[in-house]
């Protein structure tokens, strides 16, 4: 009856990338490729000092450069009442800076001009004249009676932004108090930045005629832009149309809003003409979102037997000169709380004290500061220091902590719930694979010749797919996601998602998932983002969130489809709704397998023959809350070679044994994780 519905499910296949061949043929349409009518372009002019009084700024020199055409400053900005915009984290940012600057690069002008060569030019003529500050750079100086005060915008007189717990700080002392081994270290996870192939970069677009914004821009959270463009520029919000291109690269950096993008809606309001900005590479890595930059002391408490008691950790995080962390009210610290990673511990407790310094601000760049990898490295470092203090194989004390399977929901003393996972399993495939035992008894005797080799061994439990409203906001806005399925008379769908990809895969994955619902070829299934004006609300892609809950939401959104259909499937065989059943991809009647109609009959009948008081037509729109987060896991073994003349270090082999729960396609899972373990 109709058109043939596929054989075969498509969750689980190795499909190839259905948005590869746009990009290998150069047909990828990227920020910098879009060109409007009558545009003018952007520089920024930065602080070269790291703190310091601004004490004036004179326009003269930059507005006499041919082709310059405007030159804004922050005391332009505080007249129009822009001068200030929100963090993810709720804290006030300056768009340029008044007053004085706080940190190097920081934003303090911006030149409006013809063609980008003019604006740079007159971003180098504009004089600015600074009165240098003391300099904090150094977080663990920042509580310091004599530190500068950096924020003096704040009630508070200090440079402490907050402090936070978790755990149980009285049962974790008393099982400390009983341990019979304690090791202690602190550590330092260094500031890193993110450095994706594309910088950040705007076109904004006032059309004069309609009052209508459209902001063209690299980022991984479109919605969320236009939400705070609305905040920020006083503009009613459906006339704010955010468009997200193919945004080449993110890794968490573009996903706060940065102060280029309002300068250059203010410019395009104040010019009436497009304005486009795009950072250069030193002011990427000078002043966009950075990730870690924490100091953490760790205790663990163990018998004697190497079994784990207590963990006890404090952290002082360096925000720099704002408070920029996409981090939620409940857990203004993140997700570091995953730190007991996958151990059983009787008790753990943690606080972290966050502090100003003269540093850019951070945010969710580079895998999500304060999420799995410090916690990762913390943990698994203390259980190696535990080994070498006990004289124990570092497999062996891991065999001995894992949260045994049976174990499962497993709640930790640090408040997560970790909903499934086999960790021994995990870790005695990865050590087969490597071959463990034969690399021991190699290790042991090549040193005995003099020589080094190194074998490190890192298990992880992993915080993904943020996540429930319930816990996790950022800027008072649930962590919801969306999708949007349409699906036309031919029983061809379009899908369309509040998420935005940069590589990920989702125009594959996201078809895969409505596909193996509805019964229908990956093929049929066309996915959209990264335009708020289609696409349902969303707070984007971070954090590995985007198949966990948008792709919840394509499920849940193609149940409720196939809901309808079921009503349409028995108008088409002449049987009762109950009559009705789904199996194999196709509506059948139970009992009598022979009579089937397939997802592309009912929807044909959706539009030429709908049953009688049912609504024409077959769409849903779905908003997922995920219950909660997941909790992926594995185990990476290092065995490295070591010239002991030189120090150089060889990395010989190098495994990952990954469980990620459900693989909707093993292709792109094993990219994601050959790309992960490139970049280290």
């Amino acid at each position: 009856m109709g058109i043939e519905a596929p054989s075969v499910p498509v969750l689980g296949q190795a499909l190839k990338r259905k948005e590869d061949p746009r990009f290998i043929q150069g047909q990828g349409r990227y920020l910098d490729d879009i060109k409007l009518t009558g545009m003018l372009y952007m520089a920024l002019v930065r602080s070269p000092y790291a703190h310091a009084r601004i004490v004036k700024i004179e326009k003269q020199r930059a507005l006499a450069v041919p082709g310059v055409l405007a030159v804004v400053t922050g005391e332009d900005l505080a007249g129009l009442g822009l001068h200030w915009m929100p963090t993810l984290a709720g804290d006030k940012q300056m768009v340029l800076a008044t007053g004085k600057v706080l940190f190097q690069y920081q934003e303090v002008a911006a030149v409006v001009a013809e063609s980008r060569a003019a604006a740079y030019d007159g971003a180098a003529a504009l004089d600015v004249e600074y009165d240098a500050l003391p300099v904090l750079v150094d977080a663990k100086r920042a509580l310091d009676a004599d530190a500068p005060l950096l924020r003096d915008d704040r009630e508070q007189k200090n440079n402490h932004i907050w402090h936070w717990e978790s755990g149980d700080s009285m049962a974790t002392a008393a099982a400390m108090a009983k341990a019979e081994v304690i090791v202690k270290q602190d550590v330092y996870f260094p500031r890193c930045h993110a450095s994706p192939l594309e910088t950040c970069g705007c076109i904004a677009d006032m059309n004069k005629a309609t009052g209508r914004l459209t902001l063209y821009v690299t980022s991984q959270a479109p919605h969320v832009y236009r939400t705070v463009l609305a905040l920020v520029a006083k503009l009613p919000e459906q006339m704010i149309r955010v468009v997200s291109p193919d945004v080449g690269g993110g890794f968490g950096v573009k996903v706060g809003v940065y102060p280029g993008y309002v300068v250059a809606v203010v410019a395009s309001i104040v010019t009436g003409h497009p304005v486009k900005w795009v950072e250069t590479r030193t002011e990427h890595l000078g002043s966009t979102a950075f990730a870690r930059d924490y100091h953490m002391n760790v205790e663990l408490g163990a018998t004697k037997e190497g079994r784990v008691q207590a963990l006890r950790v404090h952290t002082l995080a360096d925000h720099g000169a704002f408070d920029s962390q996409a981090n939620p009210s409940k857990w203004p610290a993140g997700l570091f709380n995953i730190c007991t990673g996958s151990y059983d511990f009787a008790a753990a407790f943690v606080d972290v004290d966050a502090v100003y310094t003269n540093k850019p601000p951070g945010g969710v760049s580079y895998r999500c500061s304060f999420r799995v990898t410090e916690a990762s490295y913390l943990i698994e470092r203390a259980m190696d220091m535990l080994a070498a203090e006990l004289k124990m194989d570092p497999a062996d004390l891991r065999r001995k902590n894992f949260i045994p399977p049976e174990r499962f929901p497993y709640t930790t003393p640090l408040g997560w719930t970790y909903d499934s996972g086999n960790y021994p399993a995990n870790f005695e495939k990865a050590l087969t694979l490597i071959g463990y035992d034969d690399l021991r008894r190699e290790q042991t005797e090549r040193r005995a010749r003099g020589e080094l080799m190194g074998i490190g061994i890192s298990s992880f439990t992993e915080i993904v797919g943020a996540g429930p409203s319930a816990q996790f906001d950022i800027l008072g806005l649930k962590m919801f996601d969306s999708a949007e399925i349409r699906i036309h008379p031919t029983g061809k769908a379009l899908a369309r998602f509040g998420v935005r990809h940069q590589g990920q895969g989702h125009e594959t994955t996201f078809a895969q998932i409505v596909g193996s619902e509805l019964g229908l070829p990956a093929a049929d299934v066309l996915v959209e983002e990264g335009d708020t004006d289609t696409a349902p609300y969303g707070l984007g892609t971070y954090g590995s969130r985007s198949t966990p809950v948008a792709g919840g939401a394509a499920a849940l959104c193609a149940r409720r489809i196939r809901e309808k259909a079921k009503k349409i499937a028995a108008h088409l065989l002449e049987c009762g709704e109950h009559d009705v059943e789904w199996a194999d991809g196709k509506f059948r009647v139970a009992g009598a397998p022979e009579r089937v109609v397939t997802m592309q009959d009912c929807a044909f009948a959706a539009y030429t023959n709908p049953p009688p008081g049912l609504e024409p037509g077959l769409e849903a729109t779905y908003y997922y809350d995920p219950p909660n987060f997941t909790f992926p896991f594995g185990t990476y073994v290092a065995v490295v070679d070591i010239d002991p003349g030189t120090g150089e270090v060889k990395v010989r082999r190098f495994l990952a044994v990954d469980d990620c729960g459900v693989v909707i396609n093993p292709m792109i899972v094993d990219g994601q994780i050959h790309g992960g373990l490139t970049e280290g």
